[in-house]
């Protein structure tokens, strides 16, 4: 489980916004979720490999969703190197 200062930390959270977040080099940190499709997270753990970025997995995607301080659902969320 993620504790409470996770949802302070400059991130972004989706695929579509980690990927994005990822292209333009500015990820510390991503999280996936287990229970989400894994064609899907696919892309972003080959990403994360060629870049050198550290993948942790959380659960499931109510978990990540909750720990992002959004009401639904997260596959995949990141912390931001500023």
């Amino acid at each position: 489980m993620l504790d409470e200062s996770f949802k302070d930390l400059p991130k972004v959270v989706g695929l579509k916004q980690t990927s994005r977040a990822l292209e333009k080099g500015k990820v510390k940190v991503v999280y996936l979720a287990q229970d989400a499709d894994s064609r899907l997270l696919k892309p972003i753990i080959e990403m994360c490999k060629a870049k050198g970025i550290e993948i942790r997995e959380v659960p499931t995607m109510a978990e990540l969703g909750k720990a992002c301080g959004i009401k639904v659902g997260a596959a995949a969320a990141s912390v931001l190197d500023v």
